[in-house]
């Protein structure tokens, strides 16, 4: 995965890139999320995610050719927009 550039705030890993958002609250987490869920599934590209109250930890990776990819990092991007 050497040489991809990964787009603001996120770093790439051996899992793919990878970021993690801290909010206010559980209600502004939540309300992130289901922001990220409406871009990921109109780019029919979904993410592996974790949240813990008011934290998202979010993990990109194209599982079919298991590695980063550009719908990895135009996800990542759309993501930047949603914060």
């Amino acid at each position: 995965m050497s040489g991809i550039v990964a787009p603001e705030g996120w770093t790439v890993t051996p899992q793919g890139l990878f970021r993690k958002f801290e909010f206010d609250d559980f209600g502004r987490a939540f309300a992130f999320m289901t922001r990220v869920a409406a871009a990921a599934e109109a780019a029919d590209h979904h993410p592996d995610w974790s949240n813990s109250w008011n934290v998202v930890r979010i993990s990109l990776i194209s599982h079919d050719v298991g590695s980063i990819t550009d719908r990895d990092l135009g996800l990542a991007e759309t993501i930047n927009t949603l914060v």
